[in-house]
């Protein structure tokens, strides 16, 4: 009896399987493209270049090996390269003169759709070794993150699990000891199509949150570690923004404003975008009419997440599909 019950469920599994399998391609073909631009990454930054040529060469790559084609395949969001103490959402804007350091540890986070089907996947690329236990605590805490994920898998603890890996690592730098502390304002959060965020929140600190990862669900599993207090705050000159879903139609009075709103509309949808997108279209002087379509709220800024001034920090990042039938890390490579 039992047997043959467990064949029909397991049947019926590989039929549901077999339903998504074109969303599935999208995002393998996505993750393949991530791992080809990452592996020349790794291989091509050196200290001394700039910011924004970093930034160019992961965009440029990704538009051709996905063959960007309007918003169905491209760019999944901007090209975070956070420095140091920042540990998200910073993306040189144009003319932005900061230069990679040897003694720089830099978050680098990018991501591709295709049909919209986002791979957010991210690693920390330094030069100095001080920084390698640093990075290999974050590594084992998001793979940690990966392990404990699941269908029925409760997010809170998978946070817990998470936190207990970090916590147990103990790195020096410059001299000093620090224990790795989870960034507990950064999570690690559900994914939709051509929705970056999707609803749910995965803690990288033990949380009270029941709630439960579904079947059919795509998740990033990220973490953050710092040598900092563990906790972010918005600082610096915002360069990430992104439509949001679901907004009721809002009256612009401001002809600039309209025009730009179509322009996004056009080119991004919902995906998050940059100034430096916007420059590339030949958008000019549309800085007051991206600022009104924040103020009525329409569109959402996403400013630089950085902990405190001298601390360090650093990420890990996987996009995962809960499958009916198995756990797919679609981003896994040989790197991380």
């Amino acid at each position: 009896m039992s047997t043959n019950l467990n064949r029909t469920t397991n049947e019926e599994k590989r039929y549901l399987d077999r339903m998504h399998f074109d969303e599935y391609n999208d995002l393998r073909w996505a993750a393949e493209v991530h791992r080809t631009v990452r592996k020349h990454v790794q291989k091509t930054i050196k200290p001394g270049m700039l910011m924004i040529d970093i930034c160019e060469m992961i965009e440029n790559g990704t538009r051709a090996l996905v063959e960007e084609q309007g918003l169905e395949r491209g760019i999944g969001f901007p090209t975070g390269v956070s420095l140091n103490n920042c540990a998200a959402h910073y993306t040189p804007n144009a003319g932005d003169p900061t230069v990679l350091q040897y003694d720089d540890i830099c978050k680098v986070d990018f991501g591709v759709h295709v049909n919209g089907r986002i791979v957010d996947s991210a690693f920390t690329l330094s030069f100095n070794p001080m920084f390698d236990p640093l990075k290999e605590a974050v590594k084992d805490a998001t793979n940690t993150g990966v392990k404990e994920a699941g269908i029925d898998a409760r997010l809170g603890e998978i946070g817990a699990a998470i936190q207990e890996a970090m916590e147990s690592y103990e790195v020096e730098i410059n001299g000093k000891t620090h224990r790795v502390k989870p960034i507990r304002n950064l999570n690690g959060h559900s994914i939709l199509p051509y929705q970056i965020h999707a609803g749910k929140s995965i803690p990288i600190v033990k949380s009270g949150d029941q709630t439960k990862m579904e079947e059919g669900e795509y998740f990033a599993i990220e973490t953050f570690g710092s040598t900092g207090k563990g906790y972010v705050h918005e600082d610096g000159e915002c360069s990430h923004y992104a439509k949001k879903h679901d907004t009721p139609h809002i009256p612009l009075r401001v002809a600039k404003a309209k025009a730009l709103l179509g322009t996004i509309n056009k080119n991004f949808g919902t995906l998050p975008f940059c100034r430096r997108y916007l420059d590339r279209l030949g958008e000019t002087k549309y800085f007051f009419a991206l600022k009104n379509l924040v103020d009525v709220g329409l569109v959402e800024q996403y400013p630089p997440l950085c902990d405190t001034k001298g601390s360090y920090t650093a990420q890990f990042e996987h996009t995962i599909i809960l499958r009916p039938t198995c756990k797919e890390v679609v981003s896994r490579g040989e790197d991380y």
